[in-house]
């Protein structure tokens, strides 16, 4: 029970049981102040800000020089004035257009899939009970101990007799489910979505459709968010199972980027330039919706 609950003389009776020497009500008036870091805390944030940001600071300095300037010792710390000249040329000869385009149907249609199938097959581990559920969930979490790299030749194979080589879709479909969704989504359903609403909503007549619409996505929501945000980052920066499955006519970002590190001295400036290019897509999605994300986050932190 808070302050804003109390009367005054149960305010007055909560102090004078709390201890002597005015404890009680420095505890008491303290209880709902918003606690504030000190200038170390600050000074350490930075640090490990500043430490993280290094790569990506470095990609815009080699991206702005020359490659005999990025040869040369020291080397450059402040950015230079071949920046846009450098991402034209990165731009012209890996074909990022096309790249980026399919970069974006890929990574969304896999983001989209896996948060989809993810959350129904989570729910179903979660709430509903059918024969052999844990035997099920078992050997779903078992498929992540098997390395990718294993499965990278039937999977081809398969692909090539379904005649989808070099096809976006031959990147999309074996991804579009994923172990660590469906687990990741069941762990959290178990907690934040209450049986007595899903009764309920059986109760008031709802359908099975019904009820997942209605009730479990508003109550997954925040774990979708985290779940969308992993996948789509992941399903960008994949390059294995891409590389093999596509070509350079319609390549994927990664694959795209593999151009240029190409012939006899490859130009650094250049390849830089594209990978700058290649993760801005990612900065740009995470300050439109990280707000969004990370008010989820917090929200069903909440309600948990």
């Amino acid at each position: 029970m808070t302050t804003r609950e109390l009367t005054p003389p149960q305010v007055k009776d909560a102090v004078e049981k709390s201890g002597p020497g005015g404890t009680g009500r420095r505890r008491l008036l303290g209880a709902g102040k918003q606690l504030h870091a000190g200038p170390v805390t600050y000074v350490v944030l930075a640090v490990f800000a500043l430490v993280s940001l290094a790569p990506l600071l470095w990609t815009v300095v080699a991206a702005s020089r020359t490659n005999q300037r990025l040869a040369e010792t020291p080397p450059p710390l402040w950015i230079g004035g071949n920046l846009f000249k450098n991402l034209e040329a990165a731009w012209n000869e890996a074909a990022l257009g096309t790249a980026m385009l399919n970069s974006t149907i890929v990574a969304g249609t896999i983001t989209v899939g896996t948060v989809l199938f993810s959350t129904l097959a989570g729910f179903a581990f979660a709430k509903l009970r059918f024969r052999f559920s844990s035997l099920l969930l078992l050997l779903t979490i078992g498929t992540m101990m098997i390395p990718p790299q294993l499965a990278v030749v039937p999977l081809y194979l398969w692909m090539s007799e379904l005649g989808w080589s070099n096809q976006l879709q031959t990147v999309v479909l074996p991804t579009l489910v994923s172990a660590f969704g469906t687990f990741f989504m069941r762990q959290y359903l178990v907690q934040a979505l209450p049986s007595e609403l899903i009764e309920a909503a059986r109760v008031d007549g709802a359908s099975s459709l019904r009820v997942v619409w209605h009730v479990v996505f508003p109550a997954a929501r925040p774990a979708m968010a985290v779940l969308g945000l992993l996948t789509f980052v992941m399903a960008w920066n994949d390059f294995l199972w891409p590389i093999i499955a596509l070509n350079q006519q319609n390549p994927t970002v990664q694959v795209a980027l593999n151009s240029l590190g190409t012939g006899y001295v490859p130009d650094q400036a250049v390849i830089m330039a594209g990978a700058l290019l290649g993760t801005l897509p990612l900065l740009i999605a995470f300050l439109l919706f990280g707000k969004q994300i990370v008010g989820g986050i917090m929200q069903g932190a909440i309600k948990g």
